[in-house]
């Protein structure tokens, strides 16, 4: 990646900032074909959520990061280099800063954390094309845009769809998920003649292969299954398992924890915030 991008009216590097990056909730996901260069073409539903981090921006260089993620789940996977998305995202825009990141969404989660910082980034730059957000990863451009929409593409093209009001809860595992691996399961499982793919419940191509990747998830899917009555969701890639509603309906009032063989998951209730 070559080059900087130039902010559109960004704020002064030295002007302090505080924006929040809300998590990303994948209702759907289809997979609709492979570009040439190997990125996976997708058709998508997302909403934002109101479990977020928080970026503070101030002048210097740096990044802090400040672990609020529910139960210890993900901030030690948060890389402090020159992977991390934000740094990667104040190069491309050319900007320097000293960077608080209040970490509450979980790494490897399939909730979009990283991608909703680096949308942060780009929003405080001034920095609001999606083309320029999807040379950084595909959740991105979603992320920048917020709240409800169809994301098609390799994550470009967003179509901004009605605001619903509508509450979810989630089922935060101690496992984790790589999105790239994910994919690369997904693409053995369709390149497997041998194989038929069997489809997956609740539109998302990528369950059974995260299931693939990461097998420990179809227990953690199980036990929520029976103790919330509904079949849950995978959170795009995973790890995240997510049914709608709220609590009380689903007869989990003031159940915080979900313990399995010894280990813990987290249950959040979260509901949709408009862009």
């Amino acid at each position: 990646m070559t080059g900087h991008v130039q902010g559109d009216g960004a704020q002064d590097v030295g002007e302090p900032a505080t924006l929040h990056a809300p998590a990303k909730l994948t209702l759907s996901l289809r997979v609709t074909g492979v570009r040439p260069d190997g990125m996976h073409l997708l058709d998508a539903e997302m909403v934002c959520v109101d479990l977020a981090d928080t970026l503070t921006f101030e002048r210097g260089d740096g990044l802090t990061v400040v672990d609020e993620v529910v139960g210890g789940l993900g901030a030690d996977r948060v890389p402090r280099g020159a992977d991390n998305l934000i740094v990667r995202t104040l190069e491309l825009v050319g900007r320097r800063a000293q960077v608080r990141l209040v970490k509450r969404v979980p790494a490897g989660a399939g909730l979009g954390g990283g991608s909703a910082d680096a949308a942060a980034v780009l929003r405080w730059a001034g920095v609001h094309d999606l083309d320029v957000a999807a040379r950084l990863g595909a959740d991105i451009p979603f992320c920048l845009v917020g709240g409800h929409a169809r994301v098609r593409g390799v994550g470009e093209v967003v179509e901004r769809l009605p605001f619903e009001d509508r509450r979810f809860v989630l089922l935060l595992p101690p496992d984790s998920v790589d999105t790239g691996t994910a994919y690369r399961a997904y693409d053995r499982r369709r390149d497997d003649s041998a194989s038929a793919w069997p489809g997956t419940p609740y539109d998302n191509d990528l369950e059974a292969a995260a299931l693939d990747v990461t097998p420990s998830l179809a227990r953690w899917r199980d036990a929520f299954h029976e103790l919330c009555g509904v079949r849950p969701r995978l959170a795009g890639s995973g790890a995240a398992w997510f049914v709608e509603g709220e609590p009380d309906g689903l007869g989990i009032a003031g159940r915080q924890v979900l313990e399995l063989d010894g280990q813990r998951a987290h249950i959040v209730a979260v509901r949709t915030t408009a862009p």
